[in-house]
């Protein structure tokens, strides 16, 4: 009985995940991670990359429609997409380079800079 709990909040968090990532074009991560470091126990360095290999599909899935909807700017994307792609590479390298106690401070500024920023 337990399992069938714990898969339906892991369901849930999911389905939250996807519809913040689906409605804000991005964001998945500030959820996912709090969740699966929060809510399902996980080791907050495996809940950074198990985030970022959960929003690749989301993205895809998100990005494919608002390409339908056209809501694309091919301009933009190519000048964003290699900045962001050289990014995550050196983003992902930086998170083995940290302790768990340093990657979850770093993201806790970023999502309270980003918080504050959206205030302001």
């Amino acid at each position: 009985m337990a399992d069938m709990k714990n898969e339906r909040i892991l369901l849930a968090g999911g389905l939250l995940t996807g519809a913040v990532n689906g409605l804000f074009g991005g964001g998945g991560g500030m959820i996912v991670v709090p969740f699966l470091t929060g809510i399902a126990k996980k080791p907050p360095l495996a809940a950074h990359a198990t985030a970022i290999l959960i929003i690749l599909p989301v993205s895809f899935v998100s990005a494919v429609l608002y390409l339908i909807n056209g809501y694309f700017d091919a301009e933009l994307f190519i000048a964003v997409s290699l900045g962001v792609t050289f990014g995550g590479f050196l983003g992902a390298r930086a998170l083995n380079l940290m302790s768990a106690g340093e990657a979850t401070l770093l993201f806790a500024a970023v999502m309270f800079a980003a918080g504050i920023r959206m205030i302001f």
